[in-house]
């Protein structure tokens, strides 16, 4: 069992104490560290997070899309740790963080978290010796986010660092034509929302899959609303896009792919919000 984070009392604009929901002792093998066996080998980060929010809306209605799905940020979390390949600590911490305090997209509504406290844990650096931890605090305020527009969509730009990228891919609705990416590099890809279809073929929420180097894949989104994919890229996304290009071919897949959300939620157009 983790130990309780140190957390501050964060307020709303009324002064008033926000609440928090939190997640501890989730542990993922990840590549982390500087040393060349900590390069080729994952090893076990425990993550720990309090997230501060206002869950009023949520208590009243009941409503999952006021709050945070539990759930899926779980495999959220696991997905961006696995897919990544952090030299410190600090990366890892940063990235989660601001993947935790990026505004909701509307294919996967959630209450927005003001702020974030976050302690990665490192087990095994040391040979059982001592346990290295890094905790900080983050607020949505001091956020930043770049956005580049594509022919696709967009593409927002959720943090980078040595050799490596996270993004959300925003696939437009209803386009008028398939969109071809090719990677110079490699990549996963965690579909967050309904309704796209990859090489031609429903995929549900919460499904990732790896992409080898210059492997095409084809996304359409024949819905009315934006759908978004969670893009871990090594190195830094450097995609070559287009839009209604040739579709890949329907058995170009690399594998049925991964789910990281619960059971429930594994049919391709489940869109009820499920339980937290």
């Amino acid at each position: 069992m983790s130990e309780p984070l140190h957390l501050p009392v964060v307020t709303d604009a009324q002064g008033r104490p926000l609440d928090v929901i939190e997640l501890r002792g989730l542990t993922v093998n990840c590549i982390v560290g500087v040393y060349r066996r900590e390069r080729v080998a994952a090893q076990p980060l425990r993550l720990d997070v309090a997230l501060f929010l206002d869950t009023r809306e949520a208590a009243v209605g009941g409503r999952l899309a006021r709050t945070i799905h539990y759930g899926r940020l779980e495999g959220e979390l696991r997905f961006l740790l696995e897919a990544s390949r952090f030299e410190l600590l600090e990366s890892a911490t940063e990235a989660v963080c601001r993947y935790l305090l990026a505004p909701p997209t509307v294919d996967a509504p959630r209450a927005q978290v003001r702020a974030a406290t976050v302690r990665v844990t490192k087990p095994e650096a040391l040979g059982g010796r001592a346990t290295p931890s890094l905790q900080v605090h983050r607020t949505a305020e001091e956020m930043a986010y770049g956005r580049e527009e594509t022919a696709f969509g967009s593409v927002d730009v959720l943090h980078e660092g040595a050799g490596y990228g996270l993004y959300r891919l925003r696939v437009k609705p209803q386009d008028a034509g398939p969109t071809r990416l090719e990677r110079q590099g490699e990549g996963d890809e965690l579909v967050l929302g309904t309704g796209l279809l990859l090489q031609g073929r429903p995929v549900a929420r919460g499904t990732a899959f790896h992409w080898p180097k210059d492997f095409p894949r084809t996304y359409e989104n024949p819905t009315a609303t934006e759908q978004t994919l969670l893009c871990v890229a090594r190195p830094r996304l450097g995609s070559t896009v287009e839009a209604g290009a040739e579709p890949a071919a329907p058995s170009q897949v690399p594998g049925q792919g991964i789910s990281y959300y619960p059971q429930e939620e594994h049919a391709p157009h489940g869109g009820g919000e499920g339980h937290g």
